[in-house]
């Protein structure tokens, strides 16, 4: 029988001192996908659109909210890629432990996110196979 994994002693619940990037992407990924990001993004739109006029339309004009949406744009790809990792991250370690504190789970299932993809299309088959088997006997007591 498989034993219980302990809850987590306060030392593994620290962060690392070095890992600055990882909680500044969090916070601000959080923030600026708040309404308040949004509506910071508004204003400035605005007060670009309303500067128009003032600036007679120029080119330069233009290039400021080019370059500042393409800068912006670029930064949140990386932003956003590193917290859909830390939580894909985190949801796949919270299956493995239901997987592991389930006596009757089979263990091969943990980490299977770092198979190959030619395992993983193998593994997909297999449980194809067992839902297909599942239909075919519930479609065979159903006619009884």
């Amino acid at each position: 029988m498989k034993t219980q994994s302990k809850a987590p002693t306060e030392t593994s619940k620290r962060t690392d001192s070095k890992d600055w990037f990882g909680p500044f992407a969090n916070v601000t990924s959080g923030w600026l996908g708040s309404r308040w990001g949004f509506g910071a993004a508004a204003v400035f739109i605005f007060v670009w659109a309303l500067t128009g006029p003032i600036f007679h339309y120029s080119d330069t004009w233009q290039l400021i909210i080019n370059s500042v949406t393409n800068i912006v744009t670029f930064l949140m790809v990386f932003l956003l890629q590193n917290t859909q990792n830390r939580d894909a991250k985190a949801i796949n370690l919270k299956l493995d432990e239901l997987i592991y504190s389930i006596s009757s789970a089979k263990d091969q299932m943990i980490d299977i996110e770092k198979l190959s993809d030619k395992e993983l299309d193998a593994l997909s088959q297999r449980y194809e196979n067992i839902r297909q088997q599942h239909l075919d006997r519930k479609e065979r007591l159903s006619k009884t």
